[in-house]
């Protein structure tokens, strides 16, 4: 890393947050206002990841950088932190958290290692002073995690900690008894009941995926590009017959969604 970069970066965050002459949209931000633009931030980091555009990955690695710069600085004016402290504290977190390569442990699995991970975010979190008796093992989990992502952060915890399954068979029966409640609520038609029950097996179908050492999110986006894929084949097929969709019978649909498995996984 160009030290001279960092510093410069940060001093250029310091000088449109300077209270007498610095920038008027940087100096009304503060802590809450900055999320939206941290999140979007991150996303765009794994678009770019995704699409493999390694140019625009760079540029969107440093938008993100900013968004922490632009954090510690609000910080360090407030005598909270500063931008060496925060790269203080995740030096440390690595360090203990790799005990594998800074010190003599020994991981034979990946689940041992993952096991070590989690105790030592375990230990980071009770050395934190208590400001809540009822403090639960979940806690720490954002709550503004993408509802999937959050799921699948819930039941690792939870597994961390014993609450789990040992093998996936039992989840592949909780799926189905899941999906019985959830036909068993659609028939009672009560709405809410109905949102209930989807809510319940869209959590088993996370921990199925779990226990099938697939990540659900990843899963979840691939399905989305395959169903993109499918559907603008059908309609490419609709359009090149001068019609629109509506103007045709789901069969036909669905003999072009058909073609579209098909062709679509020959390229």
């Amino acid at each position: 890393m160009n030290l001279k970069n960092t510093e410069k970066l940060i001093n250029i965050m310091s000088r449109l947050r300077r209270p007498e002459d610095g920038c008027s949209w940087d100096l009304k931000q503060d802590f809450i206002s900055l999320i939206p633009y941290t999140i979007e931030e991150a996303y765009e980091v794994a678009d770019a990841a995704e699409r493999e555009d390694m140019d625009d990955l760079r540029s969107e690695l440093g938008d993100l950088l900013l968004q922490v710069v632009f954090y510690s600085q609000m910080a360090k004016e407030e005598k909270l932190f500063d931008f060496e402290q925060v790269a203080e504290s995740i030096c440390e977190k690595l360090i203990v958290r790799h005990p594998h390569i800074f010190a003599d442990a020994v991981f034979n699995t990946d689940e041992e290692r993952a096991q070590a991970w989690e105790d030592a975010k375990e230990r980071e979190r009770a050395a934190k002073p208590k400001v809540d008796e009822t403090a639960s093992v979940l806690d720490g989990i954002a709550k503004n995690l993408p509802a999937l992502v959050q799921c699948e952060k819930l039941q690792d915890r939870a597994a961390s900690h014993g609450f789990d399954w040992k093998e996936p068979e039992p989840v592949f029966d909780k799926v189905l008894e899941e999906l019985d409640e959830v036909k068993e609520a659609w028939q009672s038609g009560d709405q809410a009941h109905i949102q209930e029950e989807i809510g319940d097996l869209l959590l088993v179908a996370v921990n199925l995926a779990r226990h099938l050492k697939v990540n659900p999110e990843i899963a979840l986006k691939e399905s989305n590009k395959k169903f993109s894929g499918r559907f603008q084949y059908i309609e490419q097929q609709v359009s090149q017959s001068g019609r629109v969709l509506r103007d045709c019978e789901l069969d036909e649909l669905d003999k072009y969604w058909d073609e579209a498995k098909v062709a679509l996984k020959k390229n």
